[in-house]
């Protein structure tokens, strides 16, 4: 794991990036970059284990979907926006699989900031390689979460391009660059394992 040759990619593809040795930094760091705005957050196991929801708001107004007042639209209309990774490559792509598309289409527009969360599990050496962590370890550890009956989740624990009706894989989001030079687009990088 190259973290100095990520921040270094990210940086020259339009990125921003910040680096933490733990989740308790990451969480502060955040805490007060976000103030007094409203917030959306896409489904994230990295974002629950950090405990980010109850910090933001306390001095935010937090839309996650995750939560049963929660709701995918209040979450999407957001200013601030907060995802995590399927997989990020050292070579600077940042990867996403999404299943109804609320994720990829609020962290390629839409808010005027968008942090992603990201735990150091999550990065591969090249595109290839975090494409592969997204589709055969994220998807089917999320497929499992959701309860499908998926062959990723019934048979081997990989991608099997199924087309089965429960597939919670139906869109890839591949930012190869910051789409847009008005918005924020940072990743909080933690240098510990953090969701799928």
């Amino acid at each position: 794991m190259d973290v100095k040759r990520m921040e270094e990619n990210l940086k020259k593809r339009g990125f921003s990036c910040a680096i933490f040795p733990n989740r308790e930094e990451a969480v502060s760091y955040l805490d007060q970059k976000i103030d007094g705005c409203t917030v959306g957050i896409g489904g994230s196991m990295t974002v629950k284990e950090l405990g980010l929801f109850d910090r933001l708001a306390s001095h935010n107004q937090v839309a996650w979907h995750m939560r049963p007042d929660g709701s995918i639209e209040e979450a999407n209309r957001a200013e601030v926006y907060i995802s995590s990774l399927n997989g990020l490559a050292e070579t600077g792509e940042l990867i996403n699989i999404d299943g109804v598309g609320n994720r990829v289409s609020a962290t390629s527009y839409g808010a005027k900031r968008i942090y992603f969360v990201v735990g150091q599990n999550k990065l591969a050496p090249d595109f290839e390689s975090a494409l592969w962590r997204a589709r055969n370890i994220a998807a089917p550890k999320n497929a499992a979460r959701f309860g499908t009956k998926t062959p990723c989740v019934l048979h081997e624990p990989r991608c099997h391009d199924c087309q089965s009706p429960e597939r919670i894989c139906k869109e890839l989001l591949v930012l190869w660059q910051k789409p847009r030079p008005v918005i924020e687009m940072e990743i909080v990088f933690i240098q510990e394992d953090l969701g799928y």
